[in-house]
């Protein structure tokens, strides 16, 4: 059962990642590269350098699970988001995630003004 929403946090890993790995590297790349904790309950967004793959790592309370999206046609359209140079991490939302899922273009969308709880 797919158990993200948007009451999660989101973090995508600005880097190509090898789609071979698994659990236990993709928790290291997490912990090592990222400096964050995977038992945190937090997403955690890879995607390959073709952009036709992605992984997603969840801990849940059952253990950690990974969703994973492999597209046959197109790429995924990552968010466009500034200063991705150097850095380790990336937070994103789950209207970005969602984007990237359903193959929506981020450029050519216009979001309506909401409200939304401050973090």
């Amino acid at each position: 059962m797919f158990s993200l929403s948007d009451s999660d946090r989101f973090y995508l890993y600005p880097h190509p990642t090898d789609m071979r790995k698994s659990f236990y590297t993709l928790s290291g790349i997490v912990t090592n590269q990222m400096g964050r904790n995977v038992q945190d309950g937090d997403a955690f967004i890879f995607i390959n350098k073709a952009c036709t793959t992605m992984k997603i790592l969840h801990m849940e309370c059952g253990g950690l699970v990974i969703y994973h999206l492999k597209l046959e046609r197109g790429y995924i359209h990552l968010p466009t988001m500034t200063e991705w140079e150097g850095k380790t991490e990336v937070q994103t939302d789950w209207t970005d995630l969602v984007m990237m899922v359903e193959g929506i273009y981020p450029d050519t969308c216009k979001r309506a003004k909401r409200w939304s709880p401050k973090r």
